[in-house]
């Protein structure tokens, strides 16, 4: 091999892809610095060596590599160490999510893991529809993991409800029913409050917001609290709101056992295009292993 040849080796190679070279040579026209230099080397010298000049040389390219490596250490342990607070600050916020959205569960000890079960039933169909014409513009890599961290934030009103409404044991009046439904923007106007106290917006406050608010939308438009139909009802909430019913068939209430899925299945089923938007009903129906499956490992606790 000639000396370009050695050169194309070395920096084909990993190992040596980064050792600067130089160029000793006897040849003096421009075309041959240029493709020397072109194929990576970092300066030549021409016979007859001299000394003095290649010790220089030298001394000022291994001056030039430890301030290049230094550089790329400072830089990697600088986006280590912001990838590390990153996830630290990130885990901060999920406790925090959870433990609010524990806080409102506790209220109703017959709910067991609904929030993390109805976490993983969004995560599934937003997963499942991505590549959709219909969602494929709102839900995207970004959009799914802030859909599941707001996911649990859906029944935070609740704790607005008074004890003798939310835990009463028999069936609601019309008058207690009026009450109950108003958790819903109750919830979000408490993520609303939680907005306007931090000093930068924080992404996933808008789906909390969506979803505390409008989960119990209808896609027919009998839903509340506004009564809005089809695709006036934001993404976040249409899939909450199919999650939602879903895990309260297949839960146990001081009013009712628990459904089987395969019946619960069945209902969501006959609601397809009344009480669910069609297209996220018929992903549930491809998902439906998956949302037993999840109902199986975070099943509720007596």
């Amino acid at each position: 091999m000639d000396g370009y040849s050695v050169l194309s080796r070395l920096k084909e190679n990993q190992a040596t892809h980064d050792i600067p070279v130089i160029f000793v040579t006897a040849m003096e026209t421009a075309a041959d610095e240029e493709k020397g230099l072109r194929l990576g080397a970092v300066d030549y010298i021409t016979k007859p060596i001299r000394p003095a000049i290649l010790l220089a040389r030298v001394k000022a390219h291994l001056i030039l590599k430890q301030a290049r490596d230094f550089l790329h250490d400072k830089n990697a342990y600088l986006e280590a160490e912001v990838a590390r607070r990153m996830e630290e600050n990130q885990a901060i916020q999920n406790v925090s999510i959870r433990a609010l959205a524990h806080l409102a569960e506790t209220r109703d000890s017959e709910t067991g893991d609904h929030i993390l079960r109805t976490q993983s039933y969004v995560q599934v169909l937003a997963t499942q529809l991505q590549d959709h014409p219909r969602f494929s513009d709102t839900i995207t890599d970004h959009y799914i993991p802030l859909l599941s961290r707001s996911a649990p934030l859906h029944d935070i009103g609740k704790v607005g409800i008074p004890d003798s409404i939310l835990l009463k044991p028999g069936k609601l009046t019309d008058d207690e029913w009026v009450v109950m439904k108003t958790h819903a923007e109750l919830g979000a106007r408490a993520i609303e409050q939680a907005e306007r106290d931090v000093d930068q917006p924080v992404d996933f406050f808008t789906l909390a917001k969506q979803i505390a608010h409008w989960h119990h939308e209808r896609w027919d438009g009998n839903g509340y609290p506004d009564g809005l139909a089809g695709d006036a009802i934001p993404v976040s909430a249409r899939l909450m709101a199919l999650a939602d019913v879903f895990d309260a068939l297949i839960s146990k209430r001081v009013y009712k056992p628990p459904m089987p899925f395969e019946k619960a299945r069945e209902v969501i089923a006959a609601d397809r295009g009344r009480q669910f938007d069609p297209d996220v009903t018929d992903a549930f129906l491809t998902s439906f292993d998956e949302f037993v499956h999840i109902a199986h490992k975070y099943r509720a606790r007596d």
